[in-house]
């Protein structure tokens, strides 16, 4: 990729508009790189894209010595209380959760990860966040700043879309 620091060509709005450009192609390069490894993690896992999203939260919440029940993964992920419990289903009958009473109201259910699913987890992510880390790690903090910056504004500007309405029928 060629680069082009403006010092020959000046500052003006075109120079500013190629460098967002660029910017944000590189954005979406990665982007398109982080959906492809995570397809790959759920084939090698043999996993839906939700059965992964559901072991991610569990093992964060798990960190965090939180508990956490069916409901909270349904609206976590989005989905109805039904297919909350088939994905739970699923990843119970794989080994990868345990259903179990909560420990102060034995009226409520809670979701954990097993040991196992951890270690998998591990095993398969391990060094692709090795990489991603040493990738990152030499970093200024200036450079750091920067970076955290740009990935911010582009989540305010994409939380920001609205869904698009129906126009309204002619008279």
């Amino acid at each position: 990729m060629e680069h082009n620091s403006g010092y020959w060509y000046g500052e003006g709005a075109d120079d500013r508009r190629a460098r967002a450009i660029e910017l944000l192609q590189a954005f979406r390069t990665y982007r398109a790189s982080e959906v492809a490894m995570r397809r790959r993690t759920r084939d090698s896992m043999s996993m839906g894209e939700n059965d992964l999203l559901t072991l991610r939260y569990l093992l964060k919440a798990e960190r965090e010595s939180r508990v956490v029940s069916p409901g909270e993964l349904a609206r976590y992920l989005g989905v109805s209380t039904a297919s909350m419990t088939a994905i739970i289903d699923r990843l119970e009958k794989s080994g990868h959760v345990r259903r179990g009473p909560h420990q102060s109201d034995q009226r409520r259910i809670v979701v954990t990860p097993t040991v196992d699913t951890d270690e998998e987890v591990r095993r398969t992510l391990g060094a692709m966040h090795t990489r991603m880390l040493d990738a990152v790690i030499g970093m200024t903090p200036e450079e750091t700043r920067i970076v955290i910056d740009a990935l911010s504004r582009l989540q305010n500007a994409v939380d920001q879309i609205e869904p698009v309405s129906e126009a309204a029928p002619a008279p």
